[in-house]
C-alpha cells in the first residue's frame, strides 16, 4: 500500500489528516501505517515509532529522516514495546478485519493510552473513486479500501475490541472523520 500521495490532492489530505489528529497525541508515539515518514516531523524523534507495510515507504522515510525509528510490520513483529499514542490516519479502511485491526493496536498501549485513527466517510466513496479515477485522489488506495465505517460501524467495532470511542469528529466538508 505504502504512502500514497500520488493523487494531485493526496499531500493536502495527508496534512488535513495529521492536523486533525495531532491535537491528541502525547507520550510515546507509534505511528501504524506511517508511509514515509511526514507524522514523525511532528514528534520529538526519541518519542516517535513509525511502523508501515510498504518497504519501499519504510526506506524513504529511514532517509529523509535518520535518526528516526522506522520497521516494516515484519521487522516490528518481535518489538515489545508500549505506546502512549497509537495514530493510524487512514489504514483501518484497507483493513480485512476492523476488529481484529484495532485488538492488534490495543496491545501495544500502555494503560490509559489512546488510539487515535482517521478513517473515509462511507458517503465520501462516490467522490474518492470519481477522484481517484482522475487521479486527484490515490487510485491504489481507492482500490485497496476494505470497508468504510460510519460513525455506528466504528463504536459497535471498538466495543467489540474492548474499546470506547472518546471523540468523533468529521472533517475536510465531512468526508473524512477522527476517531479517539
Amino acid at each position: 500500500m505504502g504512502d500514497q500521495v500520488n493523487g494531485l490532492l493526496s499531500p493536502f489530505l495527508r496534512n488535513r489528516r495529521i492536523a486533525a489528529a495531532l491535537p491528541y497525541v502525547k507520550g510515546r508515539v507509534l505511528d501504524f501505517g506511517c508511509g514515509v515518514g511526514r507524522f514523525s516531523e511532528l514528534v520529538p524523534a526519541e518519542q516517535y515509532t513509525g511502523v508501515d507495510l510498504d518497504a519501499e515507504s519504510v526506506a524513504q522515510a529511514r532517509k529523509d529522516h535518520p535518526g528516526v525509528s522506522f520497521f516494516t510490520t515484519d521487522e516490528f513483529a518481535d518489538n515489545n514495546g508500549r505506546f502512549d499514542t497509537i495514530v493510524s490516519l487512514a489504514v483501518i479502511e484497507h483493513a480485512p478485519d476492523p476488529k481484529g485491526f484495532l485488538m492488534e493496536l490495543a496491545e501495544r498501549l500502555e494503560k490509559g493510552g489512546r488510539i487515535v485513527l482517521t478513517t473515509p466517510h462511507p458517503m465520501s466513496d462516490i467522490i474518492h473513486r470519481a477522484g481517484s479515477r482522475v487521479r486527484l485522489f490515490s487510485r491504489e488506495a481507492d482500490d485497496e479500501h476494505e470497508s468504510l465505517l460510519e460513525r455506528k460501524k466504528m463504536e459497535m467495532t471498538a466495543a467489540e475490541a474492548g474499546m470506547k470511542i472518546t471523540v468523533r469528529k468529521r472533517f475536510l466538508f465531512g468526508i473524512n472523520q477522527l476517531f479517539v
